[in-house]
This record gives C-alpha cells, structure tokens and sequence, in this order.
C-alpha cells in the first residue's frame, strides 16, 4: 500500500466469519447462535475493517466477499434452520453500515453451503437468500421506533422506489407484534424445529418443483394494524 504512485481501488473487500467450526476446535450451540452478542457481531467485525478501509483506501465501497457461519467447513447447525436467523440479521445489519455486497460461502460444499452438497436440495438460507434478494431494495431505512426482542429492518420494495419492505427478525420464543399503517403481504419464514433442514413460507413447505424447479415465493394479505411475528420466525412485510 505504500507504493509510489500510490494505488487506487474501486473496492475494499473483507472477509468474516464470527467463529470456527468444530472440526477446528471451536463450539457453538443453537442457544448461542440466538443470542444478541452472536448476532450482533458481523458488525464487530465491519468496525474493525472501515478502519482499515479509512487508512488505507477512504471512501471505497466496502464489501463483504467471504462469511457463513462458522470458519473451516461451518458447523453442523449451518444447514440448518437456525442459521437463518444469523444469515438475514447479517444482511440488515450490514446494509445499515453501508455494506454494498455480501457473499456467502458456498454454493455447495460442506456444512454452511446454502445447497446440500450430495442431494444440491435447498437448505434454509437458501430459501432466506431467496426471499431476501426478491423483496429487500438497495435503500436502506432507519427504523423509527423499536419492539423489545425484535430485530427490524426496513429497505425499499425491490424495484418499487415508492414500496418499502420490513423484515422483522424474532429469535426469542415469545409472539411479539408490530403495527403496520397499511395494508400489503407478508412472507412468514418458519420451521417446525430450529434444528430442522426444512423450511416453512407462511406455514408451507418450501421445497423444489418437478424438474428441480424453484417455486414463486408466494405471500399472503395482511391488514394494516397489529402483526404478529411468531417465536423463531422472521418475517417480511411489503408495503
């Protein structure tokens, strides 16, 4: 970085993972992969490398170009529902920050792939990606006021500058509920066990058509007033 003329870059880029798996040594349980201290620590991490990026390269976009859940492989509870809550919490979290791009690895290969590496069938977070790239707009909001164990996030409806889409965010097990001012859809992702491989859209199973055809994620009407935002769920709401 030193050298004379100096170098300029369009981009700075980084790499995080909170953790390493087991097979390194490291531990994790569902219980910590809920906690606000795990999911809050993708920005941790971001801290430390905008102060990299001032030094070194100011003003650049910043990137994230490599995360899942856990360094060396991903721990067995990458594949599974459970780590959808740290996988969306990590996209809002992030946008806030001014984070452009987040890439997620792998396609498929070992635990924290969003396809199974044998079977290339879905796993969680690649239904969450899924719903997350077909609502979330790249303007991202603050969210005017709180609901005590609920993460919100508010970005502009995906190719709808005027639409605005929340995605409230529960990992506690209590029913929490937010107002809404109008009406729209809602696209409520959930699982039976946190441990699960599968995964529920407004309390249907997700799962590929004939041919290995991605089905079209499908919401329902929701009234305006008071949403419910069941226990270890995250849900979207366009507006």
């Amino acid at each position: 970085m030193s050298a004379l003329p100096e170098p300029q870059f369009d981009v700075f880029t980084y790499h995080y993972y909170g953790t390493v798996s087991k097979r390194c040594g490291g531990s994790q349980s569902p219980e910590k992969a809920l906690s606000t201290h795990w999911l809050s620590k993708t920005e941790k991490g971001l801290d430390f490398y905008q102060k990299v990026r001032d030094t070194y390269n100011p003003q650049a976009p910043i990137w994230n170009t490599e995360t899942a859940e856990s360094a060396c492989g991903g721990n067995p509870i990458a594949a599974t529902y459970v780590d959808t809550f740290r996988y969306l919490e990590q996209l809002g979290r992030l946008a806030k920050k001014g984070v452009q791009v987040v890439m997620h690895n792998t396609l498929t290969r070992s635990e924290y792939a969003l396809l199974d590496e044998e079977t290339h069938d879905p796993r969680p977070n690649y239904w969450a990606a899924l719903l997350w790239s077909k609502l979330m707009g790249n303007q991202v909001y603050e969210v005017g006021s709180t609901v005590e164990g609920l993460d919100i996030f508010v970005h502009n409806t995906k190719g709808k500058a005027a639409g605005r889409t929340i995605l409230a965010v529960n990992p506690t097990g209590d029913e929490l509920s937010i107002q809404i001012a109008q009406e729209g859809t809602i696209y409520q992702l959930s699982s039976d066990e946190l441990l699960s491989k599968k995964v529920k859209l407004n309390g249907q199973d997700l799962q590929l058509l004939a041919g290995d055809k991605v089905p079209t994620l499908k919401g329902k009407s929701v009234k305006k007033g008071t949403v419910k935002i069941p226990a270890f769920s995250s849900v979207f709401i366009s507006l």
